[in-house]
């Protein structure tokens, strides 16, 4: 066979392996293969996106009703996405589409998901309904960006979201988010149990007490302990931390303070387009998100709080512990004694 007709052949060969990748509905751009997102628990956040484009995200849910801690010696059977309260963190780019499996396949209840990102008839929610033992698959175009919750939507709603199913989602802007030192993701929530604050053992919900409006707990991140001692936030000074605030409520507003830190940028409820400085505290409506940035500039432990304040006790309590060189241009202890020293 001449050099001719050998080209010709793989010409005639190439094109018809082409028109059936074509038929099939697969695409020549680059990255085009979904990727399957990289989730997180809280307080860790997913590393900022280094792609360029937008991407075919998948997003890996599963339902899971499991008793876990509440706080010290009280239990409480959580409902949850991926195992854990709150559920994952998930970060995409604006422009992706996000394909969600939702699997209940464990479930003892119907589950589904409602995302605050998405546009379009009950933010997911109605395509997403799977009922126990069931998985379901939809597919959805982030539009916009900001940093959004999701929760179950399931009847009774109010139920799903008080036991636990909800999360957070970021969505970048094309450019991405300003580079900082540390990125924390913190859910605020409420617990309304049959028992009083403090009782030990099982608990369970209470509808009374959440359509009253009374909850036992306000806690961040499932538990009145998950950011205390070990669970602590770590920086060291000079740094910028960032705070992906959540506060599903079902139905407090929070104050959302850190004690002794101003936050040098708020962008509130969740935009990633502007932001306001120097913010004290920051209000965040029940279904609604913040994001907080500063810089740590004096060692020592600063404390979370939902500046509502009496629900310190209630567990709405975290620590930043911040580790570094004195700063006493800025903090300085110049004297401490008794009130009959300082007359001298």
């Amino acid at each position: 066979m001449s050099r001719h007709l050998v080209w010709m052949f793989r010409v005639i060969l190439l094109i018809s392996v082409w028109s059936g990748v074509e038929s099939r509905g697969w695409s020549r751009a680059v990255g085009a293969e979904p990727v399957v997102a990289q989730l997180t628990f809280a307080p860790a956040v997913p590393a900022p996106l280094s792609r360029q484009e937008a991407a075919h995200v998948v997003v890996n849910l599963a339902i899971e009703e499991k008793v876990m801690d509440l706080s010290e010696g009280v239990q409480y059977e959580f409902w949850t996405y991926n195992g854990r309260v709150p559920g994952p963190f998930i970060r995409l780019r604006q422009g992706d589409t996000f394909e969600v499996h939702l699997d209940n396949s464990k479930g003892k209840l119907t589950h589904t998901v409602d995302f605050h990102a998405v546009t379009g008839p009950g933010g997911g929610a109605g395509v997403l309904m799977a009922d126990p033992g069931k998985t379901s698959v939809a597919k959805f175009k982030a539009l916009n960006a900001g940093f959004f919750v999701y929760h179950c939507a399931a009847n009774p709603i109010p139920t799903h979201i008080a036991n636990g199913l909800y999360g957070g989602i970021l969505v970048e802007p094309p450019e991405g988010l300003a580079k900082v030192d540390r990125e924390y993701y913190v859910m605020q929530s409420e617990f309304y149990t049959s028992g009083a604050i403090g009782e030990t053992g099982l608990q369970t919900f209470s509808s009374t007490k959440g359509a009253a409006e009374k909850p036992e707990y306000v806690v961040f991140n499932g538990h009145t302990e998950s950011l205390i001692g070990k669970g602590a936030l770590k920086a060291k000074v000079g740094e910028t931390v960032r705070l992906f605030i959540g506060n599903i409520g079902p139905n407090l507003v929070s104050s959302f303070h850190v004690i002794g830190e101003i936050f040098d940028k708020v962008y509130r409820e969740g935009t990633v387009k502007d932001f306001q400085r120097d913010i004290q505290t920051t209000l965040i409506p029940a279904g609604a998100s913040s994001i907080v940035e500063f810089k740590v500039e004096v060692p020592g432990t600063y404390v979370l709080v939902d500046h509502s304040i009496f629900r310190i006790d209630r567990g709405a309590l975290g620590q930043l512990v911040v580790e570094g060189p004195e700063a006493p241009e800025i903090y300085h202890l110049e004297k401490r004694g008794s009130a009959a020293d300082s007359s001298h």
